[in-house]
């Protein structure tokens, strides 16, 4: 598809799926649109069938959220609207340009996308899914599982929350579908699902999801790469703006580069960086200058304080570490 109808503003356009004080902070959250104004809901006399597509971004970066997307309008406009007045497609074959001009129309009250289509996004963040991902093995919360309840929540959102009639869904998948289809129809047996490989090309509501998501994605990163730079320059670090942190895959050698160049080692990097990710965790085993030991635990399996701030009492003084570390009492001044 031709770069016709978008320009250097849409380039630049920020929507409201991004919610820039929760990036910086290191959170996951969900975002929904208000109902569109062709779709009246189960609450109304007469309600609207429609029809649901779900995808993602950013499932393998090891810089930056995973990024779902679910996109919802009336079942008889689902070819129509999408695919031939506007030429929705797997959001990787289209150009940045034309998803954010897509994204930009979505957007935009009095627009035919507007009035008749709504979104739904759950970002994942980079702290959130290590923090799942790097659990004791026994209460590991990995990624697959991390998607699949993201894919939940924001259908259950859609559905049950905002009482939207959805009677179709189509997901794109990474594993196996069938396995993932069987998952999603025991939580919702009410709706027909339909879960592909290659959904996005197939169905022009995922093609919307996967657009969603890139350019919440796409956006997201960028914001987080604008306040790590902001605060390399207000702390008179070199500055990297010429070459940045490229698409935040392990592959992109500007997004390795980035990571050895601004590694911290103690802390690694902020919240915009998945420590659970192999090239990650090799930089700090490789170039880490120094090892954290975590203090014991005890038998309800609760760190004890005292191994927090001291070597712990030793057994040749008799004394309490806890107590040395705060200081001892004083003999009283009369």
């Amino acid at each position: 598809m031709k770069e016709t109808n978008s320009s250097q503003e849409d380039l630049f356009f920020i929507p409201p799926s991004v919610n820039s004080a929760r990036l910086l902070s290191g959170e996951s959250y969900a975002y929904y649109t208000p109902c569109p104004a062709a779709i009246t809901t189960h609450t109304s006399a007469e309600n609207t069938p429609c029809v649901l597509g779900v995808d993602e971004a950013g499932r393998g970066p090891v810089l930056g959220p995973m990024v779902y997307g679910a996109f919802y309008l009336p079942i008889d406009l689902h070819h129509s609207l999408l695919a031939q007045n506007h030429s929705f497609d797997d959001s990787k074959v289209l150009t940045p340009g034309v998803r954010a001009n897509l994204m930009r129309v979505l957007n935009t009250p009095g627009t035919d996308l507007f009035e008749s289509c709504g979104y739904a996004i759950k970002v994942l963040s980079a702290r959130d899914i290590s923090s799942g991902m790097l659990k004791p093995s026994s209460a590991v919360y990995n990624l697959n599982a991390q998607a699949m309840d993201a894919t939940i929540e924001i259908i259950r959102g859609v559905v049950q929350d905002r009482s939207v009639n959805v009677q179709e869904v189509y997901i794109d998948t990474i594993g196996n579908p069938a396995t993932y289809q069987q998952k999603l129809e025991r939580i919702f047996p009410s709706l027909k699902i339909t879960v592909a490989k290659k959904a996005d090309s197939l169905y022009p509501c995922v093609s919307a999801a996967s657009v969603a998501a890139k350019v919440t994605r796409d956006v997201a990163l960028e914001v987080l790469y604008q306040a790590v730079l902001s605060a390399q320059q207000s702390g008179d670090s070199a500055s990297d703006a010429p070459e940045g942190w490229g698409s935040g895959y392990p592959s992109d050698s500007k997004c390795v580069g980035w990571l050895r160049r601004n590694m911290d080692p103690v802390f690694g990097w902020g919240n915009e960086c998945r420590f659970s990710w192999g090239t990650a965790k090799e930089m700090l085993d490789v170039k880490g200058g120094a090892r954290v030991d975590w203090p014991e635990e005890d038998e309800e399996g609760n760190g004890r304080l005292e191994f927090l701030l001291t070597s712990g009492p030793t057994k040749s003084s008799g004394q309490d570490g806890l107590r040395d570390w705060y200081g001892s009492r004083q003999a009283e001044i009369i």
